[in-house]
């Protein structure tokens, strides 16, 4: 590997844009190539959501994330990592897929598609795999599940308002959604596989939408599973027996699950029970020499080990590795 070696970088991220930094510190050429728009997991989250974590803890590149309150929005988030990529001029490039990642001669090629359908060629000499997780909802897999008003994701509630909503799911998600809906003027029922909402709640909403619950502005359905959706209703298993809801709109708010497709068409290989890809936690490089991963990826299954906080700082473990790697041939 020589010193002006180049480094595929698939995903802009936080976790991705923080590495592409850390390489570009290391004196590498670092191409992030995204096939949304910059940070698109977070260009999906909720309109109004606002981070569990404080700004120095979502920093990269050594860029302070400045903001009023003492967590930032999501819209605070998208400006901060917008900075941080104009100001250290990283060399992004958005809109387009990764189709799949071959070995060549010591190296990597890159096969992409942009936007417009155009064909890329990327040769590298290493590849980091930054991917995240928002892009492979897990399913319920039941009849309806794909009918056009069931999504897996939830921006705002505004396209609720005054209609029947089903909220699938008991994490901070799913309760995110259901507060912003009630408040648009949607009529809301969650439903969740569990007695209750989820241990993880963030402290400042548990409050909150307990005494919704309470007093019956939203609507649950403890102990319960959805076993078919319907172009206007949604049929649900209960402990006591099936119950058919109305339903205009359907938020499956159930998780992801990581994007290792890459992963495993490269030969690397996870481990079957957590998901967790073989890897070096020195250096992040997996069990294909030269291809590394960062960010969520390493948690395997339970995304909820992984976040900005601890996986922004798997960049630095490969940049170092690549240059020890680089000064050593």
């Amino acid at each position: 590997m020589s010193g002006t070696s180049t480094v595929a970088i698939i995903g802009a991220g936080p976790c991705g844009l923080a590495a592409a930094v850390a390489v570009k510190q290391a004196g590498l050429r670092g191409i992030v190539i995204e096939r949304g728009p910059l940070v698109s997991g977070i260009v999906g989250y909720p309109t109004y959501v606002t981070f569990f974590s404080t700004p120095e803890r979502l920093e990269i590149g050594g860029i302070p994330f400045i903001v009023a309150s003492e967590k930032p929005t999501r819209r605070d988030a998208l400006a901060y990592y917008r900075r941080v990529a104009k100001e250290h001029g990283l060399e992004i490039r958005q809109y387009e897929r990764v189709d799949t990642v071959e070995r060549e001669n010591g190296g990597f090629v890159v096969y992409s598609t942009t936007r417009v359908g155009e064909q890329r060629v990327t040769r590298a000499d290493a590849v980091v795999i930054a991917t995240g997780y928002f892009g492979c909802p897990n399913r319920l897999g039941v009849p309806g599940e794909d009918l056009p008003h069931v999504t897996h994701r939830f921006t705002e509630g505004h396209e609720s308002f005054m209609r029947q909503a089903i909220v699938v799911g008991g994490g901070n998600s799913a309760v995110d959604a259901a507060l912003d809906l009630y408040r648009s003027g949607a009529t809301v029922t969650i439903v969740h596989f569990l007695p209750t909402l989820d241990k993880n709640i963030k402290p400042w909403v548990l409050p909150d939408i307990a005494a919704r619950i309470k007093e019956g502005s939203i609507q649950a359905r403890w102990e319960s599973r959805v076993v078919a959706i319907e172009p206007t209703a949604v049929l649900i298993q209960l402990p006591s027996g099936e119950e058919r809801l109305a339903a205009d709109q359907i938020y499956l708010m159930i998780g992801y699950m990581p994007e290792n497709r890459l992963l495993q068409e490269i030969g690397v290989t996870l481990d079957p029970t957590t998901g967790i890809p073989t890897h070096d936690p020195a250096t992040m490089e997996t069990n294909v020499p030269g291809i590394f991963i960062a960010g969520v990826l390493a948690a395997g299954y339970d995304a909820n080990k992984t976040f900005i906080e601890n996986g922004r700082g798997h960049g630095e473990l490969i940049a170092r590795a690549l240059r020890e790697a680089a000064d050593a041939s």
